[in-house]
């Protein structure tokens, strides 16, 4: 019999697409170019097209490996103690929340999120499958919410973690008050680590405006490239005092 495996889906898997198929088309073009004697053309196409192609490899190996082993790697080294309550925003099908519940045996894990389609086969079920599957369903919760008006009181949890989600709120102040609902919720001396690839010195910002410490913007490597080192993906981490 085969084992179940967790299944986390693609992020934003229109954009693979259409990296993976232009790049393939372009390389094409060159290719008939180079044929019919346009040579500069076909240079620049094919110029193209690799670009193209490379950025589908980089973007695939970040969403079905890359950010895996990234996450890992923060969840470690926070050196947790077993036995905290971690929240998770736009949680989608669960991949960090899901490795933050297997690190925390005495604690427990609670997902948020809209279930919009940003991720493909999104959904409460998906990650309530995969929680199943890795086997810590029992200490998961899963709230449809939004990040904005989290239905939590002030300091309930000791780590908050977000993974590429609150880039997906439309609006500068309403990417505001998702950072500032993360370290309401956080206890005294709790930490929030928040990984984005577009406005985090703006996450920074709020952070710092509302009094969080230990605030810090780094980058987290080509693992966690979306398609090229112009869509880099930097960790935010800060501690509410």
């Amino acid at each position: 019999m085969t084992e179940a495996r967790a299944s986390y889906g693609v992020d934003a898997p229109m954009v693979l697409a259409g990296l993976a198929l232009g790049g393939v088309a372009e390389l094409g073009v060159a290719a008939a170019c180079f044929a019919a004697g346009w040579t500069i053309l076909a240079v620049i196409l094919l110029v193209g097209g690799l670009m193209l192609v490379a950025g589908a490899a980089f973007y695939a190996h970040t969403t079905l490996r890359g950010k895996f082993r990234v996450w890992d790697a923060e969840l470690d080294a926070l050196g947790l103690a077993g036995d905290e309550r971690v929240l998770d925003l736009g949680c989608g099908r669960g991949l960090v929340l899901i490795k933050a519940a297997a690190r925390v045996p005495a604690g427990h894990a609670t997902g948020v999120d809209l279930w919009t389609s940003d991720q493909s086969g999104n959904s409460q079920d998906a990650a309530f499958a995969n929680a199943r599957t890795e086997g810590v369903a029992g200490r998961v919760e899963l709230v449809t919410g939004d990040m904005r008006a989290l239905p939590f009181e002030d300091g309930t949890f000791d780590l908050v973690v977000s993974s590429l989600a609150v880039h997906n709120i439309p609006d500068a102040d309403g990417r505001a008050k998702a950072v500032a609902e993360a370290l309401r919720v956080l206890r005294p001396g709790g930490r929030l680590r928040l990984a984005d690839f577009r406005h985090t010195a703006d996450y920074a910002t709020v952070l710092r405006e509302q009094g969080a410490v230990d605030v810090e913007v780094r980058d987290l490597g080509w693992r966690f490239w979306y398609g090229g080192p112009h869509a880099r993906t930097a960790l935010v981490g800060a501690r509410r005092p």
